[in-house]
């Protein structure tokens, strides 16, 4: 997946998270982001990154994602891979 698209789809997973009560304030709390981070680090890729990875950590947090953007679950991990620092590693 080119940059590009994955930080457009990045994009609208954040959209949806400032909008989640429930989580927003997990996510916060788990990465140490204030609302000013959010707001002037939501067009950095690994900032981005950071939250398909955080987002990745729970099955749930994918499908009420999913379902609230029309973005796929399937997805995430083509998302993520597009995004800094989501090459898979390769162990041969």
């Amino acid at each position: 997946m080119r940059q590009d698209f994955a930080e457009t789809q990045a994009l609208t997973l954040l959209a949806w998270l400032a909008t989640d009560e429930d989580l927003l304030p997990i996510f916060m709390g788990a990465t140490g982001t204030s609302e000013t981070d959010l707001r002037h680090r939501a067009g950095e890729p690994e900032f981005l990154a950071s939250l398909l990875d955080f987002l990745m950590m729970d099955d749930q947090w994918i499908l009420s994602a999913s379902d609230a953007t029309g973005i796929r679950a399937e997805d995430f991990a083509a998302i993520r891979a597009g995004l800094p620092g989501g090459a898979l590693p390769n162990w041969t």
